[in-house]
């Protein structure tokens, strides 16, 4: 916290502000930086090029795949392409609200000072963690409608359905508006546009407030702590079923036909729940740093915990977890056939669409 603050009275000094401040900083006191400090500085300077980046992909990414899931030519249930959608449209508004008007704001932040005349930041908070909730929230239910599909087929025929689909989204959309709203109280309407500890300026003493703590880390705990084990939880239970499923059909095969042929149901199961696995593990894997530094943080005001993680961790979180909003799309290619189908189709279509009009 100590060097931060360091950072920020120096780049504060700064009358000229150049583009990477950051690698001046890190060139000319490296040998008197300790490692953590040296790997907090080197993800600032990565963040001028990963942020814009990752925004560049991440737009055009999560809208293709909404117009391509949306026209429901992917061979895809209607139930699973109404997950898929929301997520997509759920990590194209994370992708707006955090990663372009927050994130990037924050690592050029001379070149957005006019944002301190805007007093909306309260607002903008509500619709980052809001977003942000639907987006963890969508995965988690897209991944019990797998686990119900293929663990609980008395459950499946009344559950995974269009319309249950839009309810359990629906509530899931209301209910993270309302948890949210806290935000709107605890915050101020002023831009900090800086991580440490929020990117707004507070109402009252927050940072040092038992019962706001109390609130942010039951914040943390409800998304994403609780969601990253339901996700590994129906994982495990998933695997387990369907290990145990494949054992008893391919006994079942061998005693009918007294050899190991290849068994095409057992393909076709394989390949549905593949989209399930790489989804979640995905998940998991980039959220886990933002999970552990979130919980650990807060746990660390209580002073439950002795030891705090360094800055780098939060930082590093916030990459991964952004990350996250990005890959999806990249995800159906590698596993589904035919999106990679419609996504050729896309790729085309503007040059189509050019030599029909010069016709």
């Amino acid at each position: 916290m100590a060097c931060n603050q360091s950072i920020m009275d120096w780049n504060a000094t700064q009358k000229d502000k150049s583009f990477s401040w950051e690698f001046d900083y890190l060139s000319m006191y490296y040998d008197r930086l300790p490692l953590t400090h040296r790997i907090k500085l080197a993800l600032l300077i990565i963040q001028k090029v990963y942020y814009p980046l990752l925004a560049f992909v991440g737009v055009p990414a999560n809208l293709v795949t909404i117009v391509i899931l949306s026209r429901e030519n992917c061979g895809l249930s209607k139930c699973v392409t109404c997950y898929l959608v929301a997520m997509a449209v759920a990590d194209l508004l994370v992708v707006i609200l955090d990663l372009i008007l927050r994130h990037i704001p924050i690592v050029y932040w001379y070149q957005f000072t006019f944002i301190y005349s805007i007093p909306l930041c309260n607002v903008h908070a509500v619709l980052i963690f809001a977003t942000t909730d639907c987006s963890v929230w969508f995965t988690v239910s897209f991944t019990f409608d797998r686990f119900v599909t293929i663990c609980c087929q008395k459950l499946k025929i009344k559950y995974c359905t269009q319309k249950s689909a839009a309810v359990v989204l629906g509530t899931v959309t209301m209910l993270s508006c309302l948890k949210n709203i806290t935000w709107f109280f605890a915050y101020a309407g002023e831009y900090r546009l800086q991580n440490f500890p929020w990117f707004c300026y507070v109402t009252i003493n927050v940072g040092q407030s038992l019962g706001w703590a109390v609130i942010e880390l039951l914040h943390y705990i409800v998304t994403p702590a609780v969601p990253f084990l339901l996700i590994l939880l129906l994982n495990v239970l998933t695997i387990r079923h369907i290990l145990m499923a494949n054992k008893s059909r391919k006994r079942l095969r061998a005693h009918s036909s007294g050899e190991n042929s290849s068994d095409p149901e057992m393909e076709i199961r394989r390949k549905s729940i593949i989209l399930l696995f790489v989804i979640s593990g995905n998940f998991i894997f980039l959220w886990s740093v933002f999970v552990v530094n979130s919980i650990w943080s807060r746990m660390w005001d209580f002073g439950v915990v002795l030891v705090r993680l360094p800055d780098f961790v939060q930082e590093l979180g916030f990459m991964l977890q952004l990350l996250s909003c990005c890959t999806n799309t990249y995800i159906y290619v590698v596993t589904q056939t035919k999106f990679r189908e419609q996504l050729k189709n896309v790729g085309k279509y503007p040059f189509t669409l050019f030599v029909k009009l010069f016709k």
